[in-house]
């Protein structure tokens, strides 16, 4: 934890606060944001503030800490206390099944086009989907760049149509579920806080503090702009830690008009991970340079048995539990095992010829097309460890695996994809092999790493306080970039991604 005292940088925020203009505030990993939030709100006991947390959890704690005149909240507790209030009936619920979302949609017929077949089923489920994506926007109207791409399905031809065909009853879903007395599906949380958006909404208070602006959902984002004109806005994250625009968050921090600031003083680690840290920050396209903490030494070292080890991707992590509990150490997962373990019942149903309904893999008729899609197409190479994974080991062994996973309370150590360790921090942290160095150019001289795996790499190497292992990452100490004086070619352009698909929502907290 930062000193009562606060540093130059901390006292910079709080004179640009008590000047009265929008702050943007880039804080570092480790740099005691939450502590410099609370001198800023301690500065100016006489106006009332919000602070906006990015969870439930952070928002708990914040309201133990803040001034009494700073109200604590999420955005969708702000949309809650407005709107979300008169849907709570429809909340929780039974289980739906996909062939009664369809009944209810009206949806009774299947989409075949160019050989590719979408069951009445998976077309409900794409239009919930639709209207999902279309609430975490700031658009005020459906549209089909809403429909999300379907894996196996990524031609534009076939997308067209599928969108053609999916948003009529999209919109009729968004129909049901924005009205409090609608009846045919379960409201979420994103859908009455589209709602609220909707309103044009006005907040009551002086200021506002925005934490976690690098990951800010465009609906949020919507109504923070309409308080411009009332509210003093201070903006606090960390642009090089955006890992979440699988959802469609986006860094409003790096183009707002406000006093720029930054946190580079970390508490959390000493000065060699600060340094192994600032090796990263360049590649993610930030300016923001780390200083270790000198009164917490941080060794960058082979970590044997560590407290949780970080991977890249869901099979990945599955491989690393397997790994552990093979080595007789009790193992927790990040949010359990019940994504995978769908994942590895639909593997297990193909291969037997049966078919799937999983939302990822239910446009393949086989297990040698999701093999051959993984192997061979761009669109499919996130999936490529999931399916070694599966070929080596078998589904069983997966299922087995997941079984056995225990709480992180009484585990030796946890596993967990980089997103779901966002925002944590362990003593001792080992990074999971599955973090490949990008492949060579027509050159043969080692690929462009690209900012949106910088990005995935700062956050994980940024997790440790005492011990860090660089396991998987470790391909950068031979990389032109890990160097940036002897790289002499331009910086990285960032690669158009698609559209999120279901595993990369599965692969997410």
């Amino acid at each position: 934890m930062p000193p009562l005292t606060p540093t130059d940088e901390q006292q910079a925020a709080v004179t640009a606060f008590t000047s009265g203009s929008d702050l943007v505030l880039q804080a570092g990993a480790g740099t005691g944001k939450t502590s410099t939030l609370e001198l800023v709100a301690a500065s100016d006991l006489s106006r009332r503030g919000l602070y906006i947390a990015f969870n439930r959890a952070i928002k708990e704690a914040a309201a133990h800490r803040f001034p009494t005149r700073v109200k604590c909240s999420t955005g969708h507790g702000l949309a809650y206390g407005v709107v979300g209030n008169r849907y709570r009936h429809r909340f929780g619920g039974a289980r739906v099944p996909a062939w009664k979302t369809a009944e209810l949609l009206g949806l009774s017929q299947k989409l075949t086009v160019n050989g590719r077949v979408f069951e009445h089923t998976s077309l409900a489920y794409i239009a919930k989907q639709t209207v999902l994506r279309f609430c975490q926007s700031a658009d005020k109207d459906l549209d089909p760049k809403h429909v999300p791409l379907q894996r196996g399905a990524e031609s534009p031809d076939i997308h067209r149509v599928l969108a053609a065909t999916v948003l009529p009853y999209a919109q009729r879903a968004w129909n049901d579920v924005k009205d409090p007395a609608g009846t045919k599906l379960k409201v979420e949380h994103d859908h009455y806080l589209k709602v609220w958006q909707l309103t044009d909404p006005q907040i009551p208070t002086d200021y506002i503090l925005l934490d976690e602006a690098q990951d800010t959902n465009p609906a949020l984002e919507y109504v923070l702009k309409l308080q411009r004109a009332h509210a003093q806005i201070v903006l606090v994250g960390d642009s090089a830690q955006q890992i979440y625009t699988w959802r469609g968050a986006r860094d409003i921090m790096s183009d707002y008009d406000g006093t720029h600031l930054t946190l580079t003083q970390s508490f959390r680690f000493g000065p060699d991970l600060a340094s192994e840290a600032n090796r990263w920050l360049p590649l993610t396209r930030s300016s923001l340079r780390l200083t270790g903490h000198p009164a917490t030494p941080t060794r960058l070292e082979e970590v044997k048995n560590p407290d949780a080890v970080l991977c890249r991707t869901n099979g990945g992590a599955m491989a690393e539990v397997l790994h552990q509990m093979e080595a007789g150490r009790r193992v927790a997962m990040a949010g359990g095992g019940s994504a995978l373990r769908s994942l590895a019942v639909a593997a297990q149903d193909l291969k037997n010829g049966r078919g799937t309904r999983h939302p990822e893999l239910y446009l393949f008729r086989s297990w040698g097309e999701v093999q051959d899609y993984a192997e061979n197409d761009p669109a499919g190479a996130d999936l490529l460890p999931w399916v070694e994974l599966v070929d080596e080991l078998g589904t069983e062994a997966v299922l087995t695996a997941v079984d056995q996973l225990g709480s992180e309370d009484t585990a030796d150590v946890t596993v967990s994809t980089v997103h779901k360790a966002k925002g944590r921090e362990w003593s001792a942290v080992r990074i999971g092999e599955d973090f490949t160095a990008p492949e060579e150019d027509e050159l043969g001289r080692p690929g462009r790493i690209m900012p949106g795996e910088a990005r995935l790499a700062y956050v994980a190497i940024t997790r440790a306080r005492h011990q860090l292992d660089i396991g998987g990452l470790a391909w950068i100490n031979e990389h032109p970039q890990g160097d940036p004086a002897a790289d002499p070619r331009p910086p990285a352009l960032p690669t158009p991604r698609p559209q999120a698909s279901a595993w990369d929502r599965l692969s997410q907290p």
